[in-house]
């Protein structure tokens, strides 16, 4: 199971740097001017043989002390909840601050471990600073800098150690599919299970993020057994001020790693935003399967099929290149098509697992090939003899054979994927190519 490990800290201390330099990735918006991260950054970072989730808590406003103050403080809090480890990175340049020492309260009451990260220290000199975080209540403060990468690895070596052994998962389970549904706050998770399971098992109020924590749930009815999981908005409802974006992302993030399908739940009478994107990503980042429910669809007046067509156009165009997925307009209020999204979910697991002979592979895909072949590059011609499908792995996945692989680009990549989709039914999952030397 992945681990789900936050930094945090006040800005411009290097988050956004450090974020980057652990995912080996230029994802984050790196900038001098304090508070450049507004989107939350998610990513995945390999260590050891040990694989983690690692999420930049950006995304406070700027020009405001008090909003600083309060904007962290609801960062600090969402992490603490929801992360199995805290990175809590300050500026050994600057030393000791008001907000560090705010931060630093927190965290200490946190339960989870707690790791104080000196960033900046670009020099042996900076290294006397270090000593002033031990104020801070929160033990030996680990010297980086994130900038030239001096110290992440001796950093990453404790991440590993706090995060303990890995856990063993039971095998009984893993040969059940396990849908998990996601969606931004408020736009009707918790009901449409209510309408799968038949029973009002979820509490469901207009308050956006009701639900608390991810609820796993069995269903075994009409010849269906999958767990489903709920996955939660934020705390309290007396706290819908807090940052919705940040906590369903947070929390989503657990539910799509430990899923084989993800029932994506958008709002019709709303569309497709930047938040919906967000998970997205991650579904994307993850290789799981998805199957896109359009839910509310009850409240929509015009349901003619040019707005259906123009809904699912808009749909596939914002998560392109990954378009072969099922969409379904649905209400989980009057239950309209609720048992389609169950059906489309199962459709798509199985299709995870569909395996193609190597013999009916080569025999459909190498006359396309030879006559659609790679373009050549630099005078030389790419000559693919032979194909297979990987066994026993969760993404389906191609190789293919070539005399020069190298050559290969990502272009005659998705060409090959697509004839692979015309030919078989991959409806809702992604497909790895790889090209090798022959």
């Amino acid at each position: 199971m992945s681990k789900l490990v936050a930094i945090v800290g006040r800005p411009n201390v290097g988050k956004s740097t450090l974020f980057n330099r652990l995912t080996g990735t230029r994802q984050a918006i790196v900038s001098d001017e304090a508070g450049t991260t507004r989107d939350r950054q998610y990513g995945k970072c390999e260590w050891g043989k040990r694989e983690f989730s690692l999420v930049d808590t950006g995304g406070w406003v700027v020009n405001s002390d008090d909003v600083f103050e309060e904007e962290i403080r609801k960062q600090v809090l969402l992490a603490t909840q929801e992360a199995d480890v805290i990175v809590f990175l300050v500026d050994v340049k600057n030393g000791v601050t008001d907000l560090d020492l705010q931060v630093a309260r927190i965290l200490r009451q946190a339960k989870v471990p707690v790791i104080l990260c000196a960033n900046k220290t670009d020099n042996n000199s900076d290294r006397y600073n270090a000593p002033e975080f031990y104020k801070l209540g929160l033990g030996d403060p680990y010297c980086v800098s994130a900038a030239t990468g001096s110290g992440t690895g001796d950093l990453l070596d404790v991440i590993i150690e706090k995060m303990g052994a890995e856990e063993a998962e039971d095998e009984e389970d893993l040969s059940i599919p396990r849908f998990s549904v996601v969606g931004r706050p408020n736009v009707g998770k918790s009901s449409i299970i209510n309408a799968f399971i038949g029973e009002d098992r979820h509490i469901v109020t207009d308050i956006a993020g009701t639900t608390r924590d991810s609820i796993l749930t069995r269903y075994t009815k009409f010849g269906f057994d999958f767990f489903i999981v709920d996955t939660a908005g934020i705390r309290k409802k007396n706290k819908v001020t807090e940052d919705l974006e940040f906590y369903s992302v947070m929390r989503s993030i657990r539910a799509i790693e430990n899923s084989d399908v993800c029932i994506l739940m958008l709002d019709a009478t709303r569309g497709i935003e930047g938040q919906d994107m967000n998970i997205v990503q991650v579904i994307q980042r993850n290789s799981k399967g998805v199957v896109v429910v359009v839910n509310k669809w009850d409240l929509v007046e015009d349901k003619s099929q040019a707005v259906i067509t123009t809904f699912e156009q808009a749909i596939r165009q914002r998560m392109a290149p990954f378009t072969d997925f099922p969409i379904i307009f649905a209400s989980a209020m009057t239950k309209q098509r609720i048992f389609k999204v169950l059906e489309s979910a199962k459709e798509v697991y199985l299709n995870r697992r569909r395996r193609v002979s190597t013999s009916k592979l080569n025999e459909e895909l190498l006359p396309i090939i030879e006559a659609y072949p790679p373009p050549s590059i630099k005078g030389k011609f790419i000559k693919i003899k032979y194909c297979a499908q990987i066994p026993d792995v969760k993404v389906p996945s191609f190789i293919f054979y070539a005399n020069l692989p190298q050559y290969v680009k990502e272009p005659y990549k998705r060409f090959l994927e697509n004839k692979i989709r015309e030919r078989w039914d991959f409806s809702g999952t992604p497909i790895n190519i790889f090209i090798r030397q022959k």
